[in-house]
Formats: C-alpha cells, structure tokens, sequence
C-alpha cells in the first residue's frame, strides 16, 4: 500500500471513530426514543464504514462480508425498533 492511502485511510479511521462518539453521545443522550433509534442506525453505518476502510487498508476480503453481515443485521433491527415504537409490539 502506498505511503498517501495509508495515510488517508488513517486520518478516515480517525475520522470516523470521532463520528461514532458523537454518535454514541446522542444515543445515549437523545430526548426521545426516535432520536435514540436513528443515533443507533448511524453507529452501524458508521461501523459498516470502519470495517470497509479496515478491509482496504489490511487487503482482506473477510472484512467485507462482516460488513456485509452488520448492515443486515443493523437493518433488520431497525426494522423492528421502527415497528415496536409505532405499535408496542414487534412480532403480531
């Protein structure tokens, strides 16, 4: 790997832990149960986002299907806390 995408992709790692503590911030902070909901959304798209630029700076495709595997488990999730919030019941 050469010397300047090392050095983006380090600076972006950096970047996006900053994101996820400000997210994290949120989540635990938000007045309400939908802002707690759409803090948690961004913290898996932000992890989704670490694993690929972890995948591209180690030069291993394993990365990718953990990421895969967290966006779908993160999406099925908000499926069921979006239907809790509007229901009170997930499964009917």
């Amino acid at each position: 790997m050469s010397p300047l995408l090392s050095l983006a992709v380090t600076i972006t790692l950096m970047l996006y832990v900053l994101a996820m503590g400000i997210g994290l911030a949120r989540l635990m902070r938000g007045p309400t149960a939908q802002d707690r909901v759409l803090a948690l959304d961004f913290l898996y798209v932000v992890g989704m986002l670490i694993m690929l630029a972890l995948a591209i700076r180690y030069d291993s495709a394993m990365y990718f299907e953990g990421a895969l595997l967290m966006v779908l488990f993160g999406f099925v999730s908000s499926v069921a806390l979006a239907k809790f919030l509007l229901r009170g019941e997930v499964i009917e």
